[in-house]
């Protein structure tokens, strides 16, 4: 590429791929259950956070766990800009689902501020079936929920907000937890 006048540009010159190009270089169609690393919002409040949540799934190979609640699955469909079907689980109770899941020896991560909390930027990938876990929109993971939890991670801010919208703080956690950051 050269610059007006017919001088070539400073700097490095980059390549932007194409679509096509992309198309071959990923997968070319949704993952199955990899039984590996699954984003639970388990108290939602807002379809469209599923539907972003639904979207990084996709690009790191994880499966969504969501609420059986009447609006969830137009929340999802409506989400699913990808159009092709995804890998979600619904679940019942999330209480009891997490029991179960700590009991078969997943490691459960809780997305939240907290004492104990270890930095985003600290966060150990996934090696084993892990699930992050993110709360309600207002007020977070629910204290009954807790005692579930192997760790929490928080993500830190400079900022004067107290947190990241849901679905930012779970494509962020997600991301980590499947190494890609």
């Amino acid at each position: 590429m050269t610059a007006p006048g017919g001088s070539r540009p400073a700097g490095p010159v980059y390549h932007v791929n194409t679509r096509a190009e992309l198309k071959r270089q990923r997968r070319g169609k949704a993952h199955g259950c990899w039984d590996h690393l699954y984003l639970a919002p388990l108290w939602p409040k807002y379809g469209v956070n599923l539907g972003t949540l639904l979207r990084t799934c996709d690009a790191v190979g994880a499966c969504l766990v969501v609420p059986r609640l009447p609006w969830v699955p137009e929340a999802l469909a409506r989400g699913n800009t990808l159009r092709r079907p995804t890998c979600v689980h619904r679940v019942g109770n999330p209480l009891t689902w997490l029991g179960t899941q700590r009991e078969r020896g997943a490691r459960v991560v809780g997305v939240e501020l907290a004492d104990d909390a270890v930095r985003l930027a600290d966060l150990k990938p996934a090696r084993c079936p892990t699930i992050a876990v993110l709360g309600h929109e207002s007020d977070g993971i629910p204290f009954e929920a807790l005692p579930h939890l192997d760790e929490m991670v928080e993500i830190p801010m400079v900022g004067t907000g107290i947190s990241l919208n849901v679905a930012v703080a779970g494509s962020l956690v997600a991301y980590k937890l499947a190494g890609l950051l």
